[in-house]
């Protein structure tokens, strides 16, 4: 006892023997970028590359740039912004602890506006300026040129914030792809200003040519989209550099496949034989990330209702859509997959079956690897003499390179702790929780250490957990869900999202009057995001969710269609 007591002491003597920082950090913004600049967050942003801009290298893996944020209010014309330097940071979380060394150092600052909600609280958050909520490439922000410095804890640094994202360029209609936009009256409604949906629309061959012809709709969900992607009307680029590697699929020459998978989609898109159907993909970024989740959000405001009664009905109006539940399907991965499944859910009678590749946690039982309702902590397994940290992202050989506390701190040192990083846990947090007495979502964890509320989770439960959503209410449910369900993931997923799906299936085999009837499977050794095909690789059938599940949606037409819809073309006939 004796001996770890003068360890203990060691310990707090050599800490308190430790050099503090004596730097001091000054960012100055330019004249002509102080105008419409109040509310924000500053980042700072260390790099030992010496040729990319700092700000598009943060990331989960190991070779990582450094960033710290801090928060500021009522920023005056004029003032120089001192960077306080006990701001968290990742990955190293102190200041003090940046090795001294030569770095390339960029400054960059994210705009917050003010929002006065319907619901009482006003709140602080960074805007989609048109993008997707990517704060990097966010019109509007601004930045600092990278400046190369040499770095030592005594190190006074002098930074001017001179560049401005500029605005995003709209893309142009096309003879199949159309582009809309309209005002969103219950978002307007909630967050006390204008707010708008989009969506790229793709239009079926002969659709001018047949005026009376109505047609089903595809409702792609996903990340937002900049255009109607994986669509084009001429070969590919024969200057393409087929040497060219990609490092995410391991494989030479993709842009070129991507390219040509686009042509033969067109290909088939206008031949006389393949079905006629409208495809959407919607724009519905927020001030919390690139899309909503497609459902309705304490925090984010009824985004399912509408998507579900504004937008859809709006696109079907314009475009000839049926317009009717039976005629309206919903697919798409990751997010997207876990919006098919949640839209389905939520809106049973409003489409006709779901096709859900590699979802978004679809049972907090296990939230990537965390038991939401059970665990105490969610970067840690604790036990009585030791913890062992969660991993946060594997390989398809199981190596983990990046744990689950790396991947929250990295978003608390990005957005601090209200939500606003526009990254994954932050928007989940922003969707699934309850408002917090500040306007902003409950932390379903301390975004620090890891500590689980119980309260939080209860809430989830409650108005997310798909699973347990479809368990508790299977007599309702079950009726309007037969034969509509149908799940796909890799047994490797990256992010270990196929323990939900796991769970799930097993729910759904058990399920009696009725049976669920539709179909859970498994891509073997497969990573994120694996969609259903056994016998093609990720990167083509990620290409192909617009024609990978037309046979089984036949399938919904051929029990579910009225009588003079024609099954071969899957056109309707109005006057």
């Amino acid at each position: 006892m004796k001996r770890l007591l003068v360890l203990f002491i060691s310990l707090v003597f050599l800490a308190s023997c430790q050099p503090s920082i004596k730097s001091s950090i000054a960012v100055t913004v330019d004249d002509a970028l102080q105008e419409d600049l109040k509310d924000g967050r500053l980042l700072l942003i260390f790099s030992t590359n010496h040729e990319a801009e700092p700000r598009f290298g943060i990331n989960d893996r190991v070779e990582t740039n450094q960033v710290f944020g801090m928060d500021f209010e009522n920023y005056q014309g004029g003032e120089i912004i001192k960077f306080d330097t006990e701001s968290f940071g990742y990955p190293i979380e102190s200041l003090n602890d940046i090795p001294e060394g030569e770095y390339t150092v960029q400054a960059f600052i994210q705009k917050h506006e003010t929002f006065e909600r319907a619901d009482g609280h006003t709140v602080k958050l960074p805007m989609d300026q048109g993008e997707g909520r990517q704060w990097a490439r966010a019109p509007k922000n601004i930045y600092s040129m990278p400046k190369k410095i040499t770095w030592n804890k005594e190190s006074n640094l002098e930074i001017t914030v001179d560049q401005l994202i500029p605005a995003v360029t709209e893309p142009a209609d096309t003879e199949y792809i159309k582009h809309i936009k309209i005002k969103s009256e219950k978002l307007s409604e909630f967050w006390g200003r204008d707010m708008y949906l989009g969506a790229h629309v793709l239009l079926p061959e002969g659709f001018e040519e047949n005026p009376n012809q109505y047609y089903p709709l595809m409702v792609f969900h996903g990340h937002f989209p900049s255009d109607f992607g994986g669509f084009r009307t001429v070969p590919p680029d024969p200057d393409l550099n087929e040497n060219e590697y990609n490092a995410r699929f391991g494989i030479y020459g993709y842009e070129k496949m991507q390219q040509q998978e686009a042509y033969d989609f067109y290909q088939q898109w206008i031949s006389p034989d393949f079905q006629r159907f409208i495809v959407i993909e919607i724009q519905h970024a927020n001030p919390y990330y690139d899309d909503s989740y497609a459902v309705n959000s304490a925090n984010l405001g009824p985004y399912g209702d509408a998507i579900t009664f504004e937008l859809i009905p709006y696109i079907e109006e314009q475009f000839r859509g049926i317009g009717e539940g039976w005629s309206r399907f919903l697919y798409g991965g990751s997010t997207g997959g876990w919006e098919a499944l949640a839209v389905q859910v939520k809106y049973p009678d409003q489409y006709n079956g779901c096709f859900a590749g590699c979802p978004d946690p679809i049972d907090f039982r296990a939230y990537t690897l965390v038991n939401i309702y059970e665990d105490e902590n969610a970067y840690y397994q604790e036990g009585h003499f030791r913890k062992t940290p969660r991993p946060g992202h594997r390989n398809y050989l199981g190596q983990v390179d990046a744990m689950l506390e790396d991947m929250n701190h990295r978003e608390l040192a990005l957005g601090g702790k209200k939500s606003r990083s526009g990254d994954q846990f932050d928007i989940w947090q922003a969707v699934f929780s309850p408002v917090g007495e500040d306007g902003y979502p409950r932390p379903i964890w301390d975004r620090y250490s890891g500590e689980i509320d119980k309260e939080v989770a209860a809430y989830w439960k409650e108005n997310y957990d798909l699973r347990h959503i479809m368990e508790r209410d299977w007599e309702m449910l079950g009726p309007k869900l037969e034969g509509k369900v149908h799940i796909y993931c890799g047994d490797m997923d990256n992010y270990y999202l196929n323990n939900a799906v796991y769970l799930t299936e097993e729910f759904l085999e058990k399920t009696e009057n009725p049976y669920y009837a539709g179909e859970v499977a498994y891509g073997d050794r497969a990573e994120h995001c694996w969609n259903g095909d056994p016998d093609l690789p990720n990167y083509i059938t990620r290409l192909r969710y617009n024609t990978m599940y037309l046979d089984k949606i036949q399938k919904r037409f051929e029990a579910s269609a009225p009588s003079d819809f024609d099954l071969k073309n899957w056109t309707l006939i109005k006057n």
